[in-house]
């Protein structure tokens, strides 16, 4: 019986053979087609090829492509899982035919394939053609011998294929096989088509054809051929089944996602298994072609088939996240055919668990309230479209979500009322959007930018400066005057308060005139216009008053030294780690900086060591930090890395500072950090005066944070950390150099000691707790059978009574049930000579259901389960007995 990854190696080895190109599987979001979501078929990489648009050097192709349906036109998503043949993801062999050869060879190609190399019985076959395409039935009669009645002709457009509404297009021809009159259905144009029984495994299209816009067909100057076998189809038949779930491979996921949840993978929960093996393919080889969860686009499509497969783990029981302890067997299942997925291992890992962990912690409160909606409704009555759009606005469940949770209850939603609230909700949001404080409708600083001009930022030469009031804001409207007590925004002409942007925040200070004064608490920007959010805390602000501005310099000088010094760190990260590194968010605040950054894996010790000894190497270096104005292109040209969403005009700030040998950065020389940045910096890097990382940490999928000090701050947590170790020192009675060895030895010792307890834990509990008898094994249909409910040993201690209790009874069968922190431990053992007519799984599980529990698992000589009291170990050890 061949194995899925045996099919695959069939097909292009056999293709191969006859002259074609072994083609890689393209990337899952599509290079040449901006109108397709993801790649659904195996024609999609060369589309550019039929149409002529590109030449490569070869004219006829093969390939095994991963494809997705998730979305848009094509979107298998509701019925995955619940029937035997739909996936998101599904791979799909093919062979293509750039204007060489045409239908005869086409369809040899096709019948030797199935036939001979495949070995399918020719008997179970049947194919279709266009209702008019007498050529191809012709070569069917030739090459396969088949019947008049075995060649059904199809006048609909399932036989005829079109790239679009003109261009290639041509006739299809497609092959079914018969799975047996035990399975309803009929063959392809019959009433019954629909059912099981036939089962389409290829589909060959002939473009021979181009279609104009007045619907007009001349044929092709370079006839093609596109082919298309689901290999999961394929694979089901030569497995002897017409369950897709049911092959190897698809198999293995089910049976990974069944042991990892303890649960039976074709009992209840059968079809939560199906969609997480499903689901688990298409999110993990999504993620491996850089598609990363979101709330838009192909990002938002990858997040409900996640968000899906988490629900029905969640359904399974599990109570911590799983999806991401299934990588490594996808990977070992499908990685050799598709290394991208090795590659990116880690990456997808983390992704799942991240997503998994955010959702956990609303699902339980969304499925909670979806419940108490359904209590209130007449039985079969679907759920109103507001219930369903309160999932969507409170939890993020989509509309797709809670559709798949109510067809399991026989329940619908009212998708136009959910509509209706939808639009409502955004009509509400609109009528509120003139907003107040320090909220205001974006047009109104359009407005004043058009009247007034945008704000001239002075702050890079000044913490101080004078300016004139051009307008002022509160509750979303201009207003001409505001006074004591008032909270607006304030906007002059020109200002060296700085607004918040690229990470840096913005800045606080006083507004003050004779008479006047009034404290900013943050400075934002907008349309170019500065908008300083303020307090009036004495006297009449009026529209046209001459104020002066003064910036908090403490502050200031806090946020210069953090933003210079991550500036630093960027460059030091990217000289250790790799040219990889690339800003992907920061902040820089007056207490502390936070960096984040693509890279795939925390940082060692070692690591983080030596960029933090970087960045102070430059500090110290104490060299000028300058400022040029240049265009964009010219900045990237000299080597000038760009801040993370941060957006350029015509000529941007480039910020140097820091020198070393041979930088290679043209007519700067050796700078050592070269960045575009609108933000403001310190006149020397050492007046950033220290550098402390507080840590690495992961802030998103394929993104590390940084955390970090500098200046005083950098110096208070030094000295607090060395306060720390003197203290820690004098507990321990040693010198703080010695400290760390000493807290190494006295936890070995720990360790050691709460070994030793363990094993003496378990000898009192072999030896009967002092008793004068150890436990006795007893005949159960000749079988030495020794249970015992066991005290003071915990479940990770079980499984090593058990082994010696197999010792002492030579041959059989051993239960132990202890009370481990007020929950039922159970394991059990078999010996070898009993392992294959006895299963420790069968004996665990038949005791952990008496205790309240279910499930349990492991190998057939030894496996582990839990219940929720050990208070009924008496029947649990008669339901292990039944057993026997």
């Amino acid at each position: 019986m061949p194995s899925l990854n045996d099919i695959r190696t069939r097909f292009l080895d056999y293709y191969k053979s006859e002259g074609h190109e072994i083609v890689s599987s393209s990337p899952l979001v599509p290079r040449n087609d901006p109108t397709l979501m993801f790649a659904n078929s195996g024609m999609v990489q060369f589309k550019n090829l039929f149409t002529g648009a590109e030449s490569r050097d070869y004219s006829r192709a093969t390939s095994a492509q991963k494809c997705v349906r998730a979305g848009g036109k094509h979107n298998d998503l509701d019925n995955v899982g619940y029937t035997a043949r739909h996936h998101t993801f599904f791979e799909m062999l093919g062979n293509f035919s750039f204007g060489d050869y045409f239908k005869d060879d086409a369809i040899n190609y096709a019948w030797n394939m199935v036939t001979r190399e495949l070995g399918i019985n020719k008997d179970k076959l049947v194919v279709t053609v266009y209702h008019d395409d007498d050529e191809a039935a012709a070569i069917w009669k030739k090459v396969a011998g088949l019947s008049d009645d075995k060649i059904i002709r199809i006048a609909t457009d399932d036989n005829f294929w079109m790239m679009g509404s003109t261009g290639p297009c041509g006739p299809s021809s497609e092959i079914f096989y018969d799975h047996g009159d035990h399975i309803w259905g009929g063959p392809p144009g019959s009433p019954e088509e629909d059912g099981d029984r036939f089962v389409e495994i290829w589909n060959l299209v002939f473009m021979q054809y181009e279609q104009f816009e007045d619907g007009s067909r001349s044929p092709l100057p370079n006839q093609s051929i596109d082919t298309g076998m689901g290999i999961e189809r394929v694979a089901a038949l030569l497995q002897g089944t017409n369950d897709n779930y049911a092959t190897d491979l698809i198999r293995a996921l089910i049976e990974a996602s069944a042991n990892a949840t303890s649960t039976d993978p074709d009992g209840p929960g059968k079809t939560h298994h199906r969609v997480i093996a499903d689901h688990l393919r298409s999110t993990s080889f999504l993620i491996a072609d850089g598609v990363m969860p979101s709330n838009d686009g192909r990002g938002y499509v990858l997040r409900r088939i996640m968000r899906r497969a988490m629900r029905h783990v969640h359904l399974l029981g599990a109570q911590d996240p799983l999806m991401h302890r299934l990588v490594p067997s996808l990977v070992g299942q499908m990685g050799a055919a598709y290394p991208e997925l090795g590659q990116a291992q880690a990456l997808i890992e983390e992704t799942l668990r991240l997503e998994e962990t955010r959702f956990k912690q609303t699902l339980e409160r969304g499925l909670r309230l979806l419940d108490d909606e359904l209590d209130g409704l007449a039985e079969g009555t679907d759920l109103p479209g507001q219930a369903a759009f309160k999932l969507y606005d409170t939890y993020g469940f989509p509309l797709d979500l809670t559709q798949d949770a109510l067809r399991e209850k026989g329940r619908g939603v009212d998708s136009d009322g959910f509509d209706e609230a939808m639009a409502e909700q955004k009509a509400k949001a609109r009528a509120a959007w003139s907003g107040s404080g320090e909220t205001v409708d974006a047009t109104i600083w359009l407005d004043i930018a058009d009247r007034d001009g945008a704000t001239d930022f002075l702050g890079y030469d000044t913490e101080t400066a004078e300016a004139q009031i051009t307008a002022i804001v509160k509750h979303g409207a201009e207003i001409k005057s505001a006074t004591v007590g008032d909270t607006v925004q304030i906007v002059v002409n020109q200002t060296p308060f700085y607004g918040e942007s690229g990470g840096q925040v913005g800045d606080t200070g006083v507004v003050h005139a004779d008479g006047l004064s009034a404290r900013v608490t943050d400075t934002r920007k907008t349309a170019g216009v500065f908008i300083h959010i303020a307090e009036i805390t004495k006297g009449t602000f009026e529209v046209g008053t001459a104020v002066e501005l003064n910036v908090d310099p403490t502050r200031r000088s806090q946020i210069r030294a953090n933003h210079s010094a991550t500036h630093l760190l960027h460059e030091a990260l990217r000289q250790s780690l790799g040219d990889h590194v690339a800003q992907r968010g920061s902040l820089n605040a007056p207490d502390r900086l936070r960096f984040d950054f693509s890279h795939g894996k925390a940082l060692s010790l070692e690591q983080l060591q030596s960029v933090e000894a970087e960045v102070n190497a430059y500090i110290r270096q104490n060299t000028g930090v300058e400022t040029r104005i240049m265009t964009p292109d010219d900045a990237r040209e000299l080597g000038a890395q760009a801040l993370f969403g941060e957006k350029y005009g015509d000529e941007v700030r480039v910020v140097s500072m820091g020198a070393q040998p041979n930088s290679g950065r043209g007519s700067l020389g050796n700078t050592y950090s070269l960045e575009l940045c609108g933000g403001t910096h310190v006149g020397r890097t050492g007046d950033i005066g220290a550098f402390v990382m507080l840590g690495d940490s992961a802030s998103s999928s394929g993104v590390r944070r940084i955390e970090a000090l500098s200046g005083q701050a950098a110096m208070d947590y030094l000295r607090t950390q060395d306060g720390r170790l003197a203290e820690v020192a004098s507990v321990l009675k040693t010198p703080a150099a010695d400290a760390p060895a000493r807290v190494k030895a006295l936890m070995d010792e720990r360790k050691a000691l709460a070994n030793e307890v363990a094993q003496l834990r378990r000898e009192l509990a072999v030896s009967g707790g002092g008793q004068t008898d150890a436990p006795a094994a007893e005949d159960v249909n000749g079988t030495k059978f020794l249970a015992q409910v066991v005290s003071g040993v915990t479940g990770k201690d079980l499984p090593a009574l058990v082994d010696d209790y197999k010792a002492q009874i030579g041959s059989g069968a051993v239960l132990l049930i202890a009370d481990a922190g007020g929950k039922a431990a159970v394991a059990a053992g078999v010996t070898a000579d009993k392992a294959e007519a006895v299963s420790a799984v069968d004996l665990v599980r038949a005791a952990v259901a008496e205790l309240g529990g279910k499930g349990g698992g492991g190998r057939p000589d030894m496996a582990q389960g839990g219940g929720a009291s050990a208070d009924n170990a008496d029947a649990a050890i008669a339901a292990a007995k039944a057993v026997l």
